[in-house]
């Protein structure tokens, strides 16, 4: 009878026996399956979690073996019962439940280990995410949260051929309230591109390295490009050219060549733990509604009391971050469906901003790399007066020239202007730019929030 050290050789020589010859393969495997499984299963029972996980992917019969109800059961006892009083109150729930394994799907005792242990890891981590920055109204612990999660990325690229693949971060950067994303290598063109989705992916961390491990992914985003829509264009150096599919969807194309170079995906921190965790595969996670307490007695309720925190920065260094509280907005004020909040003035040379250093989108790929000028990363957060997000954004904005009549007698120089828009809110924001001392001036600073979302998130009607 096979011996459990043979097994874990076995398991080892993984890599081996798949460049063996493929006419000794069936011979290997019937004289395994002529052992009773009761056996087979009996010498996998002295294999540790880590190596039996990966012996269920080297063939059906092994997984069949490797995922069984009574031994996964055994194995969910030893690591949860002796210890309970370590584990939140739901871990003490499912050791109360009868252990009925004769109904049960393959798999499922070894399903509820993985996402027990996954659970209590977000249960030891969750206080961390209610530690709330003062300056930008997020939780200030989400990239260490994120780390000690095990989460990653995984883009996934539908052609029009329908021929799927899935592609691992290239590299990633963490900043003050987002996280940017990149994507690298063989990308099909732009044109031949029918979807494109993003799924957080949580591994599970075991005892032995080298070997797979467990992974839960949630959908997080889907873009259809077979809909039609308008790519802007946001800028471009000697070689490369950016375009924004989506809000935080940055694509680079090669200029002689027009194939994608990479994709670069911007995430604002809000809730960023649950939307790359708790989704499914197929279905995001759906943030849960937080409505603030209804008054009746403040004539314009929800129209003041705001927190906005913006940033301006790219993949290396931030160029502007400021917070500004206390801002407003009066009845009289609200036109053409939209609320106006004022946070740098143009008229009050006071509040003007310098930014530290020039705004460029540095980029790099392969063993190339560059910059596109005028060109950076915007993400914007709008608390209300009860410190809840109403509007959160990080997407990549581009300078244009101000067309506007305002002029300014203060700064001699070139005037530009950032203007983002989406469904929910837009951002217009005014610059002087020096030339000759290679400065810029924020001159002005303006958030516009639509009307329908006001009364949605307050339930008022203006």
């Amino acid at each position: 009878m096979a011996t459990p050290k043979a097994v874990i050789s076995a398991v080892k020589a993984k890599s081996t026996l798949k460049r063996a010859d493929k006419s000794s393969r069936p011979c290997a495997r019937s004289s395994i399956e002529k052992l009773p499984s009761e056996i087979l299963i009996k010498i996998l029972s002295y294999l540790d979690v880590a190596a039996l996980f990966t012996l269920s992917h080297v063939n059906s019969l092994f997984y069949q073996l490797a995922s069984d109800n009574a031994l996964w059961h055994k194995i969910f006892l030893k690591e949860f019962g002796k210890k309970r009083k370590l584990y939140p109150k739901f871990v003490e729930d499912l050791l109360k439940k009868t252990a009925d394994i004769s109904n049960l799907d393959v798999g499922h005792w070894k399903w509820l280990y993985f996402k027990t242990g996954a659970d209590c890891d977000t249960y030891k981590w969750k206080k961390s995410r209610y530690v709330i920055n003062r300056h930008t109204g997020l939780p200030s612990k989400t990239e260490q949260v994120l780390r000690n999660l095990h989460v990653s990325w995984q883009l996934t690229v539908v052609e029009r051929s329908q021929k799927q693949s899935t592609l691992d971060l290239s590299w990633l950067k963490f900043l003050e309230t987002s996280v940017i994303l990149c994507w690298s290598g063989l990308l099909p063109d732009l044109h031949n591109i029918s979807a494109v989705q993003l799924h957080g992916v949580r591994r599970v961390a075991l005892s032995r390295t080298g070997l797979k491990k467990p992974a839960q992914r949630s959908l997080m985003m889907t873009l259809d490009m077979t809909v039609s829509k308008s790519t802007q264009h946001i800028g471009q150096d000697k070689l490369m050219q950016l375009k924004l599919l989506q809000p935080g969807v940055i694509v680079g194309l090669w200029k002689d060549q027009c194939s994608v170079a990479f994709v670069l995906l911007c995430l604002h921190f809000h809730r960023l733990v649950e939307r790359s965790t708790q989704g499914s595969s197929v279905c995001p996670f759906i943030e849960p509604a937080a409505k603030p307490p209804f008054d009746d007695i403040d004539p314009e309720y929800g129209l003041h009391g705001y927190h906005l925190h913006i940033t301006l920065h790219n993949i290396k260094r931030t160029i502007l971050s400021e917070s500004f509280a206390s801002l407003f907005c009066h009845k009289s004020q609200m036109c053409d469906g939209l609320m106006q909040l004022t946070a740098i003035h143009r008229n009050r040379l006071s509040e003007h901003t310098p930014l530290s250093g020039s705004i460029n989108l540095p980029w790099r790929c392969e063993a190339l790399q560059g910059a596109v000028q005028n060109c950076c990363i915007m993400t914007v957060t709008l608390l209300d007066e009860f410190k809840i997000p109403l509007w959160y954004v990080s997407s990549a904005v581009s300078l244009e020239v101000d067309q506007s009549a305002h002029t300014d007698c203060n700064y001699e120089g070139n005037r530009f202007l950032i203007h983002f828009k989406d469904e929910v809110g837009q951002v217009k924001m005014h610059f002087v730019h020096d030339v000759e001392q290679e400065t810029y001036t924020i001159t002005g600073l303006v958030i516009y929030i639509t009307i329908s979302k006001i009364n949605s998130h307050f339930g008022t009607n203006y």
